[in-house]
């Protein structure tokens, strides 16, 4: 009867089993919202449901619920009540008593079940095993993601360093002529935040392509936004104007005279 209460499945027709209803445990049975929905029954508290030779009689309709991976779709469910044929027991234990929950029940076990072992296992445990494929596959998403985010700075650093080099002199002549630092730092970090931003454009239908693709192996799934492209485009310019904006800053500030000396 606590089956419900316990795991938090809503009732929102009928009634729950119990035990005061002898007839319960024979011939009574409590659908899901998906049941009701494939037979065609709008109110089907009442009506009679057929497996072979048994007939039961659906007391309640529960709220859908996952009962396997959410990578499936929710299917029709029919539970039944048969309170002596239990082989697992489900347990609410309070957070910050679980050892002494544990302990009691060993206890408890070994008193009425002496001969049988005392096994248990958490629930989100078993969810964690159950999606730990997914865990280890963004796990893995973000390590590489970090590491290419830190070899393209690396690479845009190098890449800046260079091209300032190359334009020691011009810069130099750039700032005898009057060209304010701004306009120097502008004018350096531009041609880069241009690069970032092309690069942005054509990673996007890619990255889209593939995300749309994996999550096609869950049956209950988010739509890629364009939000989320949009975000980590400006995370990209940003990050590009931190790397570029030292080496253009540096080479703003220099001395012109020693600018127009290098060779």
């Amino acid at each position: 009867e606590n089956y419900f209460e316990t795991m938090g499945i809503t009732l929102v027709e009928g009634r729950n089993f119990s035990s005061a209803h002898l007839t319960d445990v024979q011939n009574a049975v409590i659908i899901n919202e998906t049941s009701a929905r494939s037979i065609g029954w709008d109110d089907p508290v009442g009506k009679t449901l057929s497996t072979g030779s048994n007939q039961f009689e659906i007391i309640g309709v529960v709220k859908d619920f996952h009962f396997s991976s959410i990578r499936q779709k929710i299917e029709s469910l029919a539970i039944i009540f048969n309170p002596r044929n239990n082989f697992t027991l489900m347990i609410k234990v309070k957070a910050g008593e679980i050892s002494e929950a544990i302990d009691f029940m060993e206890k408890t076990w070994t008193e009425v079940y002496p001969v049988d072992p005392f096994e248990y296992s958490f629930l989100d445990e078993q969810f964690d095993t159950m999606y730990k494929n997914e865990s280890n596959f963004g796990l893995i998403v973000r390590t590489f993601t970090f590491l290419a985010i830190m070899i393209a700075c690396l690479g845009l650093f190098g890449l800046a360093s260079h091209l300032v080099e190359q334009r020691t002199k011009v810069i130099g002549i750039q700032k005898t002529l009057g060209a304010s630092i701004a306009y120097i730092i502008v004018k350096i970090t531009r041609e880069f935040l241009l690069l970032a931003a092309v690069s942005n454009i054509i990673a996007w239908p890619i990255a889209y392509y593939i995300m749309k693709d994996w999550l096609q192996d869950f049956m209950y799934r988010i739509d890629p936004g364009w939000g989320i492209f949009i975000l980590s485009g400006f995370t990209v310019l940003v990050i590009t104007l931190a790397t570029v904006f030292q080496q253009a800053f540096k080479a703003a500030k220099a001395n012109p005279v020693d600018s127009l000396r290098y060779e």
